[in-house]
């Protein structure tokens, strides 16, 4: 029986051999599937944590440029009404000169001696008030160019720079 046993030892040895390799070769393509599948994975990773705080920081960058957005409105706002506060103040200010001087050339029209005094006072009166008339308009028209110029400074610096901003492309 010893050679049977032997023999049947000597036959099972290239059995057991080619397990054993085949074991050992399961286990290799085990192991380079899980590195290949953890390094997968690790790659993944890194692309969503890329991806993700490119995202943050875009939602950083949009959220900055809307506050300096409000920001640039409402110093332009403050320039349109402190503008129309002058315009309005150089308004009425013409307003009661002239109002003043139509009081002042109506006591000189009932003080004058003849219809050609009133004539001559009411000719000088219409000139000076069409020569003051024009002065006034274009001032008030400079002025308004002026407030409208200065209104508009910080908003297109703020458009400049959100286009700007805005067509970066985003880095991952």
């Amino acid at each position: 029986m010893t050679s049977k046993t032997q023999s049947s030892a000597k036959a099972s040895k290239p059995i057991e051999d080619a397990v054993a390799a085949g074991k050992e070769t399961i286990e290799q393509a085990m192991k380079a599937s899980t590195e290949g599948y953890e390094q997968a994975i690790a790659m993944g990773k890194e692309h969503v944590a890329n991806a993700s705080n490119a995202m943050f920081r875009s939602y950083d960058d949009i959220a900055t440029l809307n506050k300096q957005n409000v920001e640039a409105a409402m110093k332009a706002g403050n320039i349109w009404a402190k503008g129309y506060e002058n315009l309005g103040k150089a308004y009425f200010s013409y307003a009661q000169d002239a109002a003043e001087r139509g009081t002042e050339a109506a006591k000189a029209m009932m003080t004058a001696k003849t219809m050609q005094d009133v004539i001559e006072l009411q000719t000088d009166f219409a000139k000076q008030r069409f020569d003051h008339l024009v002065a006034e308009g274009t001032k008030m028209s400079e002025m308004s160019v002026k407030v409208a110029t200065e209104a508009m400074e910080p908003l297109q610096k703020q458009f400049d720079t959100t286009v700007s901003t805005l067509t970066k492309p985003i880095a991952w």
